[in-house]
């Protein structure tokens, strides 16, 4: 589910379906129903997921300049594009530490983000990424269940399931159908 890189399909020496979480999210964005949405790229490795979620949603797409000054240490340096007066909706593979997803959410109230709302497969979580997201200007942090959270809470953190994702693309294997379609 959302490799962090494609290249990652080439140490599987059996078939392999590179899964999204992209449907899952898109059907908790639509139910939210949030105003005035523009995507946002963390990074400039994720501007091809962004720029999908734009697309599907009809939003305008950010993206921004990030660098790693140090190891586990984001730094942003520039936002590409308009965020003012808009829900900012972040979409990324994973959130590790969170130092990335705090530092985006801060340079985006700084540059007009009414809300901002973030989206993530894989939850890792580790280090003191609670406590970061909780004191951070995220309003939501959005990860699947690809990965347990072990008991922590968070009133900011809500996990959405991928059994149904799942349980489809086996079902479709299975028939002999395809899997990509419930990508496009």
């Amino acid at each position: 589910m959302d490799l962090h890189a494609a290249q990652i399909q080439g140490f599987f020496d059996i078939p392999m379906d590179h899964l999204y979480a992209r449907p899952v999210f898109l059907d908790y964005i639509k139910s939210k129903k949030y105003p005035d949405v523009t995507v946002v790229s963390p990074d400039v490795g994720s501007v091809e997921r962004a720029r999908s979620f734009a697309k599907h949603l009809d939003a305008g797409l950010v993206i921004i300049d990030k660098r790693r000054p140090r190891p586990n240490e984001a730094a942003v340096y520039n936002v590409i594009g308009a965020v003012e007066n808009s829900t900012a909706v972040i979409f990324d593979d994973m959130v590790d530490t969170a130092g990335t997803l705090t530092e985006v959410s801060i340079a985006l109230k700084e540059n007009g983000a009414n809300k901002v709302i973030a989206f993530c497969t894989h939850g890792v979580l580790s280090r003191n990424a609670f406590d970061k997201i909780n004191a951070s200007a995220i309003e939501e942090l959005i990860i699947t269940d690809t990965i347990p959270v072990d008991g922590r809470k968070s009133p900011k953190i809500k996990i959405i399931s991928i059994a149904g994702l799942l349980a489809e693309a086996i079902k479709r294997n299975h028939s002999g159908h395809s899997i990509s379609e419930l990508f496009n």
